[in-house]
């Protein structure tokens, strides 16, 4: 029996800069279905940015998940009763989602201060290549690259 098909819905930009792609981040962030207050805390993350650190928000934003999203990642196979970490490329729509997953975590493990000043940290951060999400993704292609030679598994 065929497997339901997936249908990608259109992603509603979001109301202040009308992007697709800060749309799609508000979701992200968004908890129990709090729309208006994952809303305020992306946008007073942006207000961080533009004020404090004197950048255009947009652009550090889009630098951020392009440095955070990973070019290949991991998968487990069992081939012969041996399990084997197979590198994979990721594709597209994933790259973002786990780009905006480890921005997130890195900025929710923080403690001490309120939770859009710890993401405008984290998207600063990893705009410069730094942190904890680009941290991840290093860990990510380190481990894909350790096995490389496991990688003929793929298919």
């Amino acid at each position: 029996m065929r497997r339901k098909r997936n249908i990608t819905r259109p992603i509603i930009p979001d109301v202040k800069y009308s992007n697709e792609t800060v749309g799609k981040f508000i979701n992200y962030v968004m908890k129990d279905g709090k729309k208006s207050v994952a809303q305020r805390v992306v946008y007073k993350t942006f207000d961080v940015i533009e004020k404090e650190y004197k950048q255009d928000p947009l652009a550090v934003f889009d630098l951020a998940i392009r440095n955070a999203s990973p070019l290949l990642e991991i998968k487990a196979r069992r081939v012969g009763g041996a399990n084997y970490q197979v590198p994979r490329e990721v594709r597209g729509p994933r790259k973002m989602s786990l780009a905006f997953r480890w921005i997130l975590l890195a900025a929710r493990a923080k403690k001490g201060k309120a939770m859009h000043h710890r993401l405008a940290e984290e998207l600063l951060a990893a705009s410069k290549n730094e942190g904890n999400a680009v941290k991840k993704k290093m860990d990510t292609h380190r481990m894909a690259e350790a096995n490389k030679a496991f990688a003929h598994f793929a298919w």
